[in-house]
């Protein structure tokens, strides 16, 4: 396995961050209509920390949430990527699936492109026998994508997210689970 590669589908490239894309990505984070269905929206510090955790998940496993952006134009759309979850659940530990895009790329297939790049890259080079994702119930687009890399719904796997307060609205989360061998009757 070559250490940090980039993925490439017919429409995007998935890559390592740049400075470039800290900007942008800082205005994704704050855009209150893509962090719906987190508990709020990230500072532009806080989106600087993600980057520099997501960099240094890199280093150390190899893989991570690339930088995700159009081929055709080198805009910089948000990430999409595996993650090693960090809280305690009873499904851990994991390898998750995740995104996150800039709205104006909605709706256009780019979450579900990638993220299948991704999946094959887990299941192809690091050998995962199992990746999951998770979010809250209300999350339909999200729900969608998982549905369409053919990942499995898991009502019994579904748990309270222990780093949102109890109470909040956002705290219930469905649990996704996919192996390799979901794909071959996806």
């Amino acid at each position: 396995m070559s250490a940090q590669p980039e993925l490439r589908t017919q429409r995007l490239l998935l890559r390592r961050w740049r400075e470039s894309d800290r900007l942008p990505f800082a205005a994704l984070n704050a855009d209150p209509v893509v962090m719906a269905h987190f508990p709020r929206t990230l500072s532009r510090r806080e989106s600087e920390a993600s980057i520099d955790r997501i960099e240094a998940n890199f280093a150390k496993h190899g893989f991570g949430l690339w930088a995700t952006e159009l081929l055709a134009s080198e805009v910089f759309i948000g990430f999409v990527g595996l993650w090693l979850p960090t809280f305690d659940a009873h499904f851990m530990p994991a390898v998750e699936v995740g995104w996150r895009l800039a709205r104006p790329h909605w709706g256009q297939g780019y979450a579900t492109e990638a993220a299948r790049a991704v999946v094959s890259f887990g299941f192809d080079q690091l050998k995962l026998v199992e990746i999951v994702s998770f979010t809250v119930p209300g999350n339909i687009r999200s729900r969608r994508v998982m549905e369409r890399l053919g990942m499995k719904h898991d009502p019994n796997a579904d748990f309270e997210h222990p780093l949102v307060p109890v109470g909040h609205p956002l705290r219930g989360h469905v649990l996704y689970r996919l192996r390799p061998s979901d794909l071959a009757t996806a």
